[in-house]
């Protein structure tokens, strides 16, 4: 007995959808070290898939692989062994030109630290991925003012950095993680030097952000900052132990 013509049509367009729908995709994802004699494996194995607009937080203790694991996925390093996919793009194998060119376009960084040029106004700060993928300075000068009034930083944009608060900082970076769209946000223990209360409001920063289409991961130590996630990835000797969904 024959598929219909238009089973096997919609059929297509339900895969290509779900194809389309799939932000991050990692199989058999490892990564060594060599520290004198000894291999590290840091990652040993993971497979995972993150679709667009999930919002997955990274946990486990320390040497647990999730530092190594944002950095894969970030493109900041190689995977030994594995498959990376990154909407739809094979990542593992690329040239570094090709994945720096992946880092500034397709991908977001907040770090613990902000990251910021010193002496750069907040406006400039969040403007510098744009030079980086020649924007014209109007049109990036432009979005990045736009990107400041999203995460309520519009009136300081002329502002340098050791005239801002650390929350105000964090925000800025954000800010500029966003300016060229990302499909990816990535945080790396974002409210680790903040107070709890200054923390909250970045948390709830991204929870806005979630709530707007933004597909994020972060990396953290703290339950009650994963807490914010929908779910929640938790490694332990380089393996994903649990993998656990939020319930509504």
């Amino acid at each position: 007995m024959t598929t219909p013509m238009n089973d096997t049509t919609g059929a297509e367009a339900a895969k290509a959808r779900d194809i389309a729908d799939v932000v991050i995709r990692v199989e058999g994802l490892r990564k060594d070290y060599t520290m004198g004699s000894e291999v590290v494996r840091a990652l040993r194995g993971v497979d995972l898939t993150i679709r667009r607009n999930e919002y997955v937080a990274v946990m486990g203790p320390s040497g647990s692989g999730k530092s190594t694991f944002m950095n894969l996925i970030g493109c900041l390093d190689v995977p030994s062994e594995g498959q990376y996919w990154l909407n739809g793009q094979p990542v593992a194998g690329m040239t570094e030109n090709a994945l720096a060119r992946i880092r500034n376009r397709e991908l977001g960084f907040v770090f613990q630290s902000f990251n910021l040029l010193p002496r750069a106004s907040a406006l400039d700060n969040v403007a510098l991925p744009l030079v980086y993928a020649r924007v014209p300075k109007k049109v990036r000068l432009e979005r990045a003012a736009a990107m400041l009034d999203k995460v309520g930083l519009g009136s300081r944009k002329d502002h340098r950095p050791n005239e801002l608060s650390g929350g105000q900082r964090q925000r800025v970076a954000i800010a500029r993680a966003l300016v060229t769209q990302p499909a990816l946000l990535l945080a790396d223990e974002p409210t680790g030097a903040l107070d709890s209360r200054t923390g909250e409001e970045i948390m709830a920063l991204f929870g806005e952000l979630h709530s707007q289409g933004q597909t994020l991961m972060l990396v953290t130590h703290e339950s009650d900052i994963a807490a914010h996630a929908q779910r929640v990835l938790f490694l332990k000797d380089g393996v994903i132990e649990r993998d656990e969904l939020k319930k509504n």
